[in-house]
């Protein structure tokens, strides 16, 4: 299955978090960067999309754990369960929301976007 995730510009910092606690290391902190979708108001968010196992949704959905690489404390705990508070998941794509981390299931990445009610904005370099 893939996901697609819509995340508010507010929310990126945690969201980022929560991808090294559900990904596979310091390098997931990088997962939310750019702003190049924005919703009908205007909101503006970071968008992922990437091939999950079936059990992804369940793991990501549970009591979070410090992941094993982390011995030098470099995840913010309290920030990955903020985020996994705000996560939503939708086997259908539903529209993002500005106080939510959105994540969709479909196989085309950019018409589940589109079907979350995003569009994509120019980014500056």
């Amino acid at each position: 299955m893939r996901l697609t995730i819509a995340c508010p510009d507010a929310m990126r910092d945690d969201a980022n978090q929560l991808a090294m606690v559900l990904g596979f290391g310091p390098d997931d902190a990088l997962t939310y960067g750019s702003l190049g979708w924005q919703d009908a108001a205007g909101n503006l968010y970071a968008v992922a999309s990437l091939p999950v196992g079936a059990s992804f949704t369940t793991i990501a959905q549970t009591a979070l754990q410090r992941p094993a690489w982390d011995t030098d404390n470099h995840v913010n705990m309290a920030a990955a369960n903020r985020a996994q508070a705000a996560l939503v998941f939708s086997l259908t794509p539903v529209l993002a929301m500005p106080d939510k981390l959105t994540a969709c299931a479909g196989d085309d990445a950019l018409a589940t976007l589109a079907a979350m009610g995003l569009t994509q904005v120019e980014v500056e370099i």
